[in-house]
């Protein structure tokens, strides 16, 4: 009976591949870039992961509610919130009163927040020389199209996913 449940075992390990499934290559090489990311800036500006994406969006945008940047940096409300508040502490960004909703908050650079802001820029693009470096151009630009795809259809799929189903 043993050697039944074995050969079961070595057949699943065979029809499942960690290394080759789509998702564990895309979860391992987005967390090597962020750990790339954070070393540049955390040690340039200081800046974890979430506040540099927070201070890239507000920069990107100029004047964001909380909600539009949870949605722009795929980033949870809570996240958004501490992370509003860390830059906040640190002369980063500031937060006002929506004048069209007066519960509601918007979020805009300070000038502190903009110097850091224009750093951002010129790193990213050193970053992304580095990590197109093992790839033509083509292959680059191929791979930038297939992600904003796959980007998009994974947003579809979500608002496709029934509302009880989602954690």
């Amino acid at each position: 009976m043993k050697e039944a449940v074995l050969h079961s075992e070595n057949d699943l390990a065979e029809q499942f591949r960690l290394e080759e499934f789509l998702p564990y290559g895309l979860s391992v090489a987005s967390d090597g870039v962020s750990r790339m990311i954070a070393r540049h800036y955390l040690g340039q500006f200081g800046l974890g992961m979430p506040e540099w994406r927070l201070l890239a969006v507000v920069g990107r945008h100029g004047v964001l509610s909380p909600t539009e940047a949870g949605d722009k940096t795929s980033m949870d409300k809570v996240k958004v919130s501490r992370t509003a508040a860390s830059l906040v502490g640190r002369g980063l960004l500031r937060q006002s009163r929506d004048p069209d909703d007066g519960r509601g908050r918007l979020m805009r650079l300070t000038r502190k927040g903009a110097t850091a802001y224009s750093g951002i820029a010129p790193t990213g693009q050193q970053i992304e020389k580095a990590l197109s470096a093992c790839m033509t151009r083509s292959e680059w630009l191929a791979l930038q199209k297939t992600l904003t795809k796959l980007i998009n259809h994974t947003h579809t799929l979500l608002e496709q996913e029934p509302a009880a189903s989602r954690h």
